[in-house]
């Protein structure tokens, strides 16, 4: 058998696997079962144990923008942030896919300012605010998005912060041979145990590196329990985990489910959406990270999945908004329920550590 044939079994194979996974969350439209959504979960320690997995969490998947409180770390790391006196609400922003709301661009845009940067230094494409009461203002004044309106601006502006510090080249940061990135990955690949990292091209421009599940989850539990890293890494974790769960909203927007989840859990996680049904969890008190993965990329199966973990955690405690998005209802066009949104058996049978 040639090498074509190698790797066409090799992705047959690959979803042969991925449909295996169990059923995360299920959609239901009167008495019926109308949709359901595959994936995995896996949840480490800090010491590298994986105490909770589901699904398959070894096959590599790109963690999309839930890898940002990593792709974060070298604006720490590295004595740029505290160079350019870098705010909490900026490291923040360093995390989010944000929503384009004037709290995030005015930001962005002071930030890039004070490094001597403007907009047009930004590789990311402009897009429209997420939040419509700001995309349809923009829309009645005749104004344009710009690149400061991509969810991933402030990712950016953090990249671009760490290449003004060493004075390197900022044109071509985004590349995958820049020395930003190359930190990015090897910082990547150091906490997550695994040395190789696939890469493709996020929908920012920027390298996403692929990475198991499990891998992802033990990177993760060392920002919830930095105390294995050392002093200079360990307390660039605790910073950025501290920049999330102060400023939710900054980190995702206004209603959405990264901002009401921490909002619940009253700074006792942080939590990251990522595109294509990607979502990871940082949990302090109890030293875990959560990293899980919707095989069908669908981001209201992530939501669900993460809120039902971080309630197994006792996260969430009553919270209305954040109980609403582990149960959410199916709406008809007259506002009426038809149906419910709901975690699936295998997700609600499964044996989650207790807190």
């Amino acid at each position: 058998m040639g090498p074509g044939s190698d790797a066409n079994a090799s992705v047959r194979d690959d979803k042969v696997g991925a449909m295996s996974n169990p059923i995360l969350v299920e959609v239901t439209r009167g008495p019926l079962v109308e949709s359901i959504h595959r994936g995995s979960i896996a949840m480490a320690d800090s010491q590298g144990k994986l105490v909770f997995a589901l699904g398959d969490v070894e096959t590599p998947v790109y963690p999309r923008s839930s890898l940002k409180p990593i792709q974060a770390l070298p604006l720490i790391e590295s004595g740029a942030a505290e160079a350019f006196g870098v705010t909490e609400e900026e490291i923040a922003l360093a995390c989010a896919s944000h929503s384009g709301e004037p709290m995030h661009t005015e930001r962005v845009a002071a930030w890039l300012a004070r490094i001597g940067c403007n907009e047009s230094d930004l590789a990311c494409g402009p897009h429209p605010p997420r939040y419509e009461p700001v995309w349809e203002e923009m829309i009645r004044r005749g104004e344009m998005p710009t690149r400061l309106h991509n969810n991933c601006s402030g990712k950016h502006t953090g990249f671009l912060t760490v290449a003004k510090h060493w004075d390197i080249a900022t044109k071509g940061y985004e590349r995958f041979d820049h020395p930003v990135q190359q930190e990015v990955m090897a910082t990547l690949s150091r906490l997550s145990g695994v040395r190789d990292l696939p890469h493709g091209i996020d929908g920012c421009a920027a390298p996403n590196f692929a990475v198991p599940l499990s891998g992802f989850a033990r990177a993760l539990a060392k920002f919830a329990d930095p105390s294995s890293l050392d002093p200079v890494r360990g307390d660039a974790a605790q910073k950025i985990v501290q920049a999330m769960v102060h400023f939710p909203e900054l980190v995702s927007g206004t209603g959405r489910a990264c901002a009401i989840l921490m909002r619940a859990s009253n700074g006792r996680a942080a939590v990251k959406t990522g595109a294509e049904g990607v979502y990871a969890g940082i949990v302090p008190e109890l030293g875990l990270g959560i990293a899980l993965k919707i095989d069908d990329g669908a981001g209201r199966a992530a939501e669900a999945a993460i809120a039902f973990v971080l309630d197994r955690l006792g996260l969430l405690g009553n919270d209305k908004p954040a109980r609403a998005i582990i149960n959410a209802p199916v709406l008809n066009t007259r506002n009426e329920v038809v149906g419910e949104r709901r975690p699936g058996e295998d997700l609600r049978r499964a044996a989650i550590p207790s807190p």
